[in-house]
């Protein structure tokens, strides 16, 4: 960050002596804290936050602890607000938030996934929590309300939240009130009431009013309570109190005007100066007063001022820091612009020249730009762009970068560069590109690189010679990720390149900023060699500059690469390499732990040991989507769906698909194998045709299509469709069109290394020739893909096939030695155990002779069943109440059936099963 977090805003306000007992609000406090939320909503000036400070003052007793945030305008930045808010839980619960706070540090974590770390933090704690955030009428950012909104969602039971504000929060507050998870306290319920308007005017205040005074006092102000303290301190030393209280009239502000006025007037010229020239300021010490008021005695002026209940809050239990109640410091700083409009700009430099000095650097900014001093806000701001960029600040630094005059801007190519980067990295791409423009015409084009700072051009301003000499780079570096945004893969890759050119070696992170994106255009173009050497570079760079959690996003993407390669062992040794160093950081588990788990499970799954993959996924699913990548909701239901696909279950696994659609969310990693294409193969699967063949038309799929990498997952699944098309609906047509497609398709994996795909598309080859009748064709494709998948121990691609795959292996597996060598009998045995059988298959060992039915593989008893119902009108649903099954169970059989016949349709089933003579073998039994 530009700079430390500031503890006072963490504090909870320390109690004023001689309040007023409110036992009617504070019982309705712990009433509330047994609900999620508790609102107090008011205008300024109802004691909102006394109230709170003193109700928290009694919560050890009641067996709770209390965190307080004090927000203020500059907490819209999310990260910000996110960091404050676990900051102050950790105040109160030392043992949660340090995963979140370490989450918060990496760029690429969705707010989402560190608030579900903290929420686990938090369940997992025996700590009793009241969390108050103080003043959050001044967060009106959409990320921040939306990430309130989804932590009020998931609270635990052991954490109460409470919000003082002057507006009720854009939050779910019908949702909660109709849940009964809601307590408000709001301004009718604040307002003094004539017994404690009587206590604070006579016992703290020490007036001496008639109960007549008190009643037209409090009718006068309504029970305001400002309205009363204000009353008060000017009432103290007048000898006429009641016609004071007479001529006490008016509107909010001019009540507020006219009791400041009299306060001020009141107050000794010192006091009262005091008071104007440290309004700027949101939080008062000693030594910052002393900066801005030119004087010295700070410290003791603010505890007179707090002794004298002069609208100040103390912030810490030391005595350090305080604030001025808001309403009090508006009206001073309305009088300080009326009074002295020329002293403001001067107040302002004193206090950014004091936070320059102690290290707060945010808030030497605020003052400078309030200041109007844009040369010096504009030199803090640049040299503080690396640390924003580092805490995921770019918000705050776009905030800051507009509030400077573009004349200020334009001459220094550092400040440009960094808002580009902001607005990258805010999704605005349209801005990008003429920023970068702008930053290039200060660099020396005649080298095609940059000049130094001491040769600039006349004009420019640098301040940051480190980020300047970094310019060039992150320009290529920035325009590579418009291109890859903007779907231009060369493009991405040119500028990469140019980037990592332009980067000297001992810029680890901006080369491996670089490597990374020319990783992903690799990949998304199918090159998926030149992919892993760069991704490998992208990690090697983030290990240097020590940004292990970075480098697991990394580590998932060289393991992908590597399943699409067809080297699953390759995979689960990058997957366990990475887990290693992991371990070796000690502390929490990292992010992405739970992504390793799911790509684990599917090498297991692919494996065809199911219970082991199914426990990865638990375990992933253990841990939390907080602890994975932006993907790991939609690929832990795909991996999970892919478990129950291959348990038989193929409804669950539609459910989960469904679930991971609705769940996807779009990274830089390419989609190369989208949702809507893996749920057309369960429909495959199923018999649910009509609904894969609406899958093809609406994503304008043919065999006639271009080939690409982004689109051969899709492509591969279309043949699959075509393969299941009745012959009744496109004669050999589909067959044909299959077989084109898998030749070109298999030709382009080869070409590109992706033998994943290639073993694939060998399958579907072999079951094709399988179709047409073709079985030595279909052998001498089905014995390319063992021996390209044996090594890696593949099972699942070809069980996954069911009984069709089971009759070529048998008919492998019966091939006289030296006819088919290259097919090992021992895989080919193993790989028939796998295959799937129906609850009446004869085990493997014990099939039927091929001339029992004239069949390579018989059909079961049960099949037998089915094919006599489908001699009948009897449809699906009926055929399933026939054999007291499931319609899913029916489908299976059906599609075992056409498989060992040879057949695609219902019809042809019959005529073939008749020529065979099989149905008056089911009648005779």
């Amino acid at each position: 960050m530009a700079g430390p977090l500031l503890e006072t805003k963490l504090h909870v306000p320390r109690g004023r002596r001689g309040l007023v007992a409110r036992p009617r609000l504070s019982e309705r406090l712990s009433r509330g804290a047994e609900s999620t939320l508790t609102l107090v909503s008011a205008p300024a000036g109802f004691g909102k936050t006394t109230l709170l400070a003193e109700w928290l003052a009694g919560a050890p007793a009641e067996g709770r602890s209390a965190a307080w945030l004090s927000l203020d305008r500059r907490d819209n930045d999310a990260a910000l607000f996110w960091s404050y808010l676990v900051a102050a839980l950790q105040a109160a619960s030392p043992g949660v938030g340090a995963g979140a706070l370490m989450l918060l540090q990496s760029s690429q974590t969705p707010i989402e996934a560190v608030l579900a770390t903290l929420l686990n933090d938090l369940s997992a704690s025996s700590d009793d929590v009241v969390l108050v955030l103080d003043d959050y009428h001044v967060i009106d950012a959409r990320d921040v309300q939306d990430g309130m909104a989804f932590l009020l969602e998931h609270l635990p039971p052991q954490m109460h939240l409470v919000i003082a504000s002057r507006a009720d929060p854009t939050l779910p507050l019908s949702r909660l009130r109709g849940r009964g998870e809601l307590v408000e306290i709001r301004a009718a319920d604040l307002r003094f009431t004539p017994d404690e308007a009587a206590a604070y005017l006579n016992e703290v205040m020490g007036l001496v009013l008639t109960a007549q005074d008190v009643a037209a006092l409090e009718g006068r102000t309504e029970g305001w309570i400002a309205a009363l303290q204000l009353a008060a301190l000017s009432m103290q030393g007048r000898a006429d109190i009641a016609g004071f209280i007479a001529g006490f009239a008016g509107d909010d502000r001019y009540i507020i005007d006219y009791m400041v006025e009299e306060v001020l007037q009141r107050q000794p010229d010192n006091v009262r100066s005091f008071l104007l020239k440290t309004s700027i300021l949101s939080r008062l010490s000693g030594p910052l007063c002393d900066a801005v008021t030119g004087q010295h005695g700070g410290k003791p002026m603010l505890e007179a001022l707090d002794r004298g209940n002069l609208f100040l809050i103390q912030l810490d239990d030391r005595r350090q820091w305080y604030r001025y109640q808001h309403l009090f410091a508006d009206v001073l700083r309305a009088h300080l612009l009326d009074e002295q409009p020329d002293r403001v700009h001067e107040l302002h430099l004193r206090a950014s020249d004091w936070y320059e000095r102690n290290g707060e650097r945010s808030e030497a900014i605020r003052h400078a730009l309030a200041a109007e001093d844009f040369e010096r806000a504009a030199d803090l701001v640049e040299l503080a762009i690396p640390a924003m960029r580092r805490s995921r600040q770019e918000s705050t630094m776009r905030g800051w970068l507009e509030a400077l005059p573009g004349e200020v801007v334009q001459v220094r190519p550092v400040l440009i560069v960094g808002y580009a980067g902001a607005l990258l990295l805010g999704g605005e791409l349209e801005g990008v590109e003429a920023r970068l423009e702008d930053a290039e015409r200060w660099l020396d084009t005649t080298t095609g690189t940059h000049v130094l700072p001491e040769a600039s051009p006349a004009g420019m301003v640098v301040v940051d010679d480190e980020e300047f000499r970094g310019i060039p780079g992150t320009i290529e570096l920035y325009r590579a990720a418009l291109a890859l945004a903007r779907g231009d893969v060369p493009g991405t890759e040119g500028h990469a390149r140019r980037a990592l050119e332009l980067s000297p070696e001992e810029d680890h992170l901006r080369r491996a900023s670089a490597s990374g994106l020319l990783g992903l255009a690799y990949w998304t173009s199918g090159d998926l060699d030149q992919a892993h050497r760069a991704y490998a570079d992208c990690m090697a760079g983030l290990r240097r500059v020590g940004h292990v959690a970075d480098t697991f996003g990394c580590a998932i993407a060289l393991a992908d690469i590597r399943r699409r390669q067809g080297r699953l062992g390759d995979a689960m040794h990058t997957y366990e390499q990475a887990l290693q160093l992991a371990s070796e950081q000690g502390g929490s588990v990292l992010r992405g732990t739970a992504d390793m788990y799911v790509g684990i499970s599917e090498i297991h799954r692919e494996r065809n040991d199911l219970p082991t993959a199914r426990q990865y996924l638990l375990r992933s699913q253990e841990l939390g989507e907080h602890l994975g990548l932006l993907q790991n909701p939609y690929r832990w239901r795909v991996a999970m769906a892919r478990v129950r696909e291959a348990e038989g279950d193929l409804g669950a696994a539609l459910d989960l698909l469904n679930e991971a659609e609705r769940l996807y969310v779009s990274d830089f990693f390419p989609n190369v194998r989208p949702v809507p294409a893996w749920r057309a193969r369960v429909w495959v699967e199923q018999g649910a045709l009509g609904e894969a063949i609406g899958w093809v038309r609406e994503q304008g799929l043919s065999a006639t299509d271009d080939l690409s990498y982004l689109r051969e997952f899709e492509h591969i699944t279309l043949v699959r469709v075509l393969l299941a098309q009745p012959r009744a609906e496109r004669a050999e047509g589909s067959i044909d069109e299959a077989t084109q497609l898998l030749d070109r398709l298999l030709q382009a994996a080869e070409e590109g290394g992706r033998t994943g795909s290639v073993i694939e598309i060998l399958v579907l080859q072999a079951l094709a020739h399988q179709t047409r009748g073709e079985i030595p064709a279909a052998l001498v494709s089905l014995e390319r893909a063992l021996t390209l998948s044996e090594p890696e121990g593949y099972v699942r691609v070809f069980a996954d096939e069911g009984a069709p795959m089971a009759i070529l292996l048998r008919a492998a597996a019966r091939v006289a030695p030296g006819e088919q060598e290259g097919i090992a009998r021992d895989d080919v045995r193993r790989l028939l155990a796998a295959v799937d059988k129906t609850e009446d298959s004869p085990p493997v060992s014990q099939g039927l002779p091929e001339d029992r039915q004239g069949l390579v593989e018989p059909l079961s008893k049960r099949e037998l069943e089915v094919l006599r119902l489908l001699g009948t009108d009897l449809d699906g649903p009926d055929i399933a109440r026939e054999l007291v099954v499931s319609l899913n169970t029916v489908r299976t059989h059906t599609k075992n059936i056409y498989a060992k016949l040879g057949v695609n349709n219902r019809r042809a089933a019959v005529r073939r099963a008749e020529q065979l003579d099989l149905l008056s073998r089911t009648r005779d039994r």
